[in-house]
C-alpha cells in the first residue's frame, strides 16, 4: 500500500535527535530552529521527558475518561500554577484542531448562537469548525462553507463593532500572533475591545494559544500581553513536547454538562506525564526567560542583515520578512547548512520556532548561514 501524499516532502529521514539537535539516516546533523511546527518545547529526548514517560508505561499507558485519572487532576493544578489562569477548568484532548474544535462546541453550547468571527490569516486547524474558521480557502472543501464565520481584519475597529452590534456572534476566535499566517499581531486596543464586546453581546473569546502557548512568547500565554481574560484558551504543540496532547481551558462562568464534550485518548495517562514533564522543565530551567532573552538577541543579531524587511514575533515564536519568496533560501539553509526553518503562507516570511532552551550559539549559526546566501 502506497502512502496518501498530501506533503510536498524534504528528501530527508530523521533517525534520533537531541536538545536543539536532529540527525538523519546518514548520521548527518541538522540544527532544529523549527521544533516540528512550534511542538518541540524543552528540547528532542529531554531526560525528564523520556524518564516520565517511561515510568508512566511501566504502570498504566491508558484508559478511558469513564475512570479516574489523577493525572489530569495534576496537569490542571501545574497549569493553573503556571499561568496565574485561576478561574478556569481543563478538558484535555489530542490535539490543536481537536482544542479549537472544542472550544468553538462549547462556545455555542454556552451562548446559543453559532455565527463566528475569525481573523484574516488565520489558522485553527484542520477539523471543520477549525477549518472554517481558517481563513485560507484552498485546503477547505465544500463541507467548511456550511458555518457561518465572518472574516475580519486585525484592528478594524469599525468592522468589529458593526459584526458584533448584530448579536449573534457565538465566538471571536484570534491569535494573539498569528502562526501560519506571518507572525502578525493585534493592538492592544483592538483586543481589550474585543473583550469587551464579547462581555456586552454575550459572546465568547477564544484566545487560541496552540502555537503561542506553554512559553513560546516569553509568557506563559502570548494573550498576557494585552492583559485581557479569555473566556476559552486551547492549547496544544508544546504542551506534550512531541506527544500528541491538546487542551482547553475554559472560564468557570461556562457550566459543564455531562456528555457535553467527549474523548477516547484525550489526557491518557501517558499524555499527562509528557505535559507534566513540560511544564517541570520550564519551571526547573527557566525556559521562560530564555524564550524572552534569547528572542531580544535574535532580533539584536537579525537587525545587522540589510536584506531581512522587518523581524516579527515575540519570544520564540519569530518570523523573518523579506522582499522575495523564502522557498528556495529555506531549502538552502536545509541542504546546505543542515538547518531547519519554516515556511509561512505568506512566501515572503521564514518562520523561526526551536526549542525553548535553544542558545545564543544556535542563533549564531543561523545568523552566519544568512549572511552566506544574502550577499
Amino acid at each position: 500500500m502506497n502512502l496518501f501524499e498530501v506533503y510536498p516532502l524534504f528528501k530527508i529521514n530523521p533517525t534520533k535527535a537531541k536538545g536543539c539537535y536532529i540527525y538523519d539516516h546518514d548520521g548527518r546533523k541538522y540544527l532544529d530552529l523549527y521544533g516540528g511546527h512550534a511542538v518541540i518545547s524543552i528540547g528532542h529526548r529531554h531526560p525528564n521527558y523520556i524518564r516520565n514517560i517511561k515510568n508512566q508505561l511501566n504502570k498504566i499507558g491508558f484508559y478511558s475518561n469513564y475512570i479516574i485519572n489523577d493525572l489530569q487532576e495534576k496537569v490542571a493544578k501545574k497549569i493553573k500554577s503556571f499561568s496565574k489562569c485561576e478561574d478556569y477548568e481543563l478538558f484535555m484532548c489530542n490535539s490543536g484542531a481537536e482544542a479549537n474544535e472544542n472550544s468553538l462546541q462549547i462556545a455555542s453550547f454556552h451562548t446559543k448562537k453559532s455565527r463566528i468571527i475569525a481573523f484574516k490569516n488565520s489558522f485553527h486547524g484542520r477539523s471543520n469548525a477549525a477549518l472554517s474558521s481558517t481563513d485560507y480557502e484552498k485546503i477547505k472543501s465544500e463541507l467548511n462553507k456550511q458555518i457561518n464565520v465572518t472574516f475580519l481584519k486585525f484592528n478594524d475597529y469599525k468592522s468589529l463593532e458593526k459584526e458584533m452590534a448584530k448579536n449573534d456572534v457565538s465566538a471571536i476566535i484570534f491569535e494573539s500572533i498569528q502562526g501560519v499566517g506571518g507572525l502578525d499581531e493585534p493592538e492592544t486596543n483592538f483586543v481589550k475591545l474585543m473583550s469587551e464586546l464579547c462581555k456586552k453581546y454575550n459572546t465568547c473569546l477564544i484566545a487560541d494559544e496552540v502555537q503561542s502557548g506553554f512559553g513560546r512568547t516569553g509568557d506563559f500565554f502570548a494573550f498576557e500581553k494585552h492583559k485581557i481574560k479569555p473566556d476559552i484558551i486551547p492549547v496544544a504543540k508544546g504542551m506534550g513536547n512531541g506527544f500528541p496532547v491538546g487542551g482547553v481551558l475554559i472560564n468557570k462562568k461556562i457550566k459543564s454538562k455531562y456528555g457535553m464534550l467527549g474523548t477516547t485518548f484525550g489526557g491518557n495517562h501517558l499524555a499527562c506525564s509528557a505535559t507534566i514533564s513540560v511544564l517541570d522543565t520550564l519551571k526547573q530551567e527557566n525556559l521562560l526567560n530564555n524564550a524572552k532573552e534569547i528572542g531580544i538577541y535574535f532580533k539584536k543579531k537579525m537587525n545587522e542583515i540589510s536584506k531581512i524587511k522587518k523581524i516579527k514575533g515575540r519570544g520564540l515564536m519569530l518570523g523573518l520578512e523579506f522582499d522575495f519568496d523564502t522557498s528556495k533560501l529555506r531549502k538552502d539553509l536545509i541542504f546546505k547548512h543542515f538547518i531547519f526553518t519554516g515556511g509561512s503562507s505568506k512566501k515572503n516570511i521564514l518562520r523561526i520556532l526551536p526549542p525553548l532552551n535553544v542558545k545564543k550559539k544556535h542563533i549564531d549559526v543561523l545568523y552566519n548561514a544568512l549572511n552566506t546566501e544574502l550577499k
